[in-house]
């Protein structure tokens, strides 16, 4: 995947990404933080997803250009945390349990995610969708305009969590809400304040 940047939905995930903008190195990343994100740099943006104690033990990753991605530093509690993508319009850091990495990561090479395995996501930061229905799509549709999350949680890799909740194109982003509803990576997004 040379040349993209993985992007997680408010998705987030989330993690990992549907590749769209151009990736740089960690260290070219350190002045992209958004001024509302705590510090500069991949790491503090990183950690601005998930409550201290979450973020402080937390692996925090990059993407490197070849689209893999690279430890900045280690974790010790099974979370891992990315910084803000700067190719959306919003900030977006995200910080996810083991399966809930697993859940991205599947839904980054397009294989079917697991379903009963449900993992969490942090999106303290908010997040900034190209679609609510369209799980890779890069920028809204024509005269549409992109989905902006404020503070949330994600409940991915369960089907029976997502029973009763609204879902569509244009989702009231300040109660739960399915995202990517219909597809095999449609999950739960839970605003925090």
């Amino acid at each position: 995947m040379p040349n993209s940047r993985l992007t997680l939905p408010c998705a987030a995930i989330l993690a990992l990404a549907a590749c769209s903008a151009e990736t740089r190195p960690a260290a070219e990343q350190s002045s992209d933080a958004p001024a509302g994100l705590a510090g500069t740099g991949p790491i503090p943006s990183a950690m601005s997803a998930a409550p201290d104690a979450v973020a402080s033990d937390a692996a925090i990753v990059t993407v490197g250009a070849d689209g893999q991605m690279q430890t900045v530093r280690p974790g010790k509690n099974g979370f891992t945390c990315m910084p803000d993508n700067p190719a959306t319009p919003g900030p977006d850091p995200m910080c996810m349990d083991a399966n809930a990495m697993d859940w991205a990561m599947a839904w980054i090479g397009h294989k079917p995610p697991p379903t009963d395995k449900p993992g969490m996501m942090y999106m303290l930061e908010g997040g900034t969708d190209a679609s609510n229905t369209d799980p890779y799509a890069k920028a809204p549709t024509a005269g549409g305009d992109w989905i902006k999350t404020g503070a949330h949680l994600m409940l991915v890799g369960s089907q029976a969590a997502l029973r009763g909740y609204p879902s569509g194109p244009t989702p009231d982003t300040r109660a739960p809400y399915v995202m990517w509803a219909g597809t095999p990576y449609a999950h739960l997004m839970i605003p925090v304040s």
